[in-house]
């Protein structure tokens, strides 16, 4: 635990919180006045890095180490965040993959579909009404069997379509319980692993792509959009914010 603890302040999850999206969300939420628990899955050095930096905040952070593929590991994640915040007002849903080398044939659907609803059900018991779920997309996957999309990212297109249509199904009966879902869609965020790997598994593929959606979103700018959406009460239940250009 990093930072003051303030029991009445609000309390948020962010999954893959240790760099990048994650990371800049997670201290986007800090500067709204969130508590934020940081999920990391290996890069404990880095997760710290983040927690100092909420902590200079003013905000507490909460290192929550869990491999979300890992069922019994998000059991012990969200039992943690139990004990030491008592509820959540947002889950941020940012934790993603598949173009990983040396993994299992189903492990982008394990990532993307299985583990977002493990995380998605043991963090509903801590939301409160008015909580949020907030699903972090990319628009090849928000998009996918609509428009193309290369055949290296497929798996992933794939597999984060079906997590995004299942956390849809879940969140009905949420609604039920005052707990809203927003999902979050970007084109490539300059700056981030994606459009590296892309480009290396795709021989070049890539660059026509990212050369006609012309100015790719910073990471600073997507998780401006992922903050503000886990935030705006006038946002409806079941809503898409995209971020970057839809167009290719």
């Amino acid at each position: 635990m990093r930072g003051g603890k303030v029991l009445n302040s609000r309390k948020a999850l962010v999954t893959g919180a240790s760099r990048g999206i994650g990371a800049a969300t997670a201290l986007k939420l800090a500067q709204r006045g969130y508590d934020v628990a940081l999920n990391f899955r290996n890069k404990a050095p880095r997760a710290e890095q983040v927690a100092a930096q909420m902590a200079a905040l003013g905000q507490t952070a909460l290192l929550a180490q869990a491999d979300i593929t890992n069922e019994n590991e998000v059991l012990a994640m969200i039992g943690l965040v139990a004990r030491e915040f008592r509820h959540l007002d947002a889950l941020i849903l940012n934790a993603s993959g598949g173009l990983e080398t040396g993994k299992a044939d189903d492990y982008a659907m394990t990532l993307n579909l299985t583990a977002q609803m493990n995380v998605a059900r043991g963090a509903a018991e801590l939301l409160r009404p008015g909580g949020r779920i907030v699903f972090v997309t990319s628009h090849w996957a928000h998009f996918y069997g609509m428009k193309p999309v290369l055949p290296v990212y497929e798996p992933v297109a794939k597999s984060k379509r079906a997590g995004e249509d299942a956390l849809r199904d879940y969140s009905v009966g949420l609604a039920q319980k005052g707990i809203s879902l927003i999902v979050v869609s970007g084109d490539a965020i300059e700056g981030t692993i994606t459009p590296k790997l892309l480009e290396r598994k795709s021989r070049g593929q890539f660059e026509p792509v990212s050369a006609k959606a012309r100015v790719l979103p910073t990471v600073d700018e997507f998780a401006e959009a992922i903050a503000a959406a886990s935030v705006d009460a006038d946002l409806a239940n079941g809503q898409t914010i995209f971020v970057g250009s839809t167009d290719w």
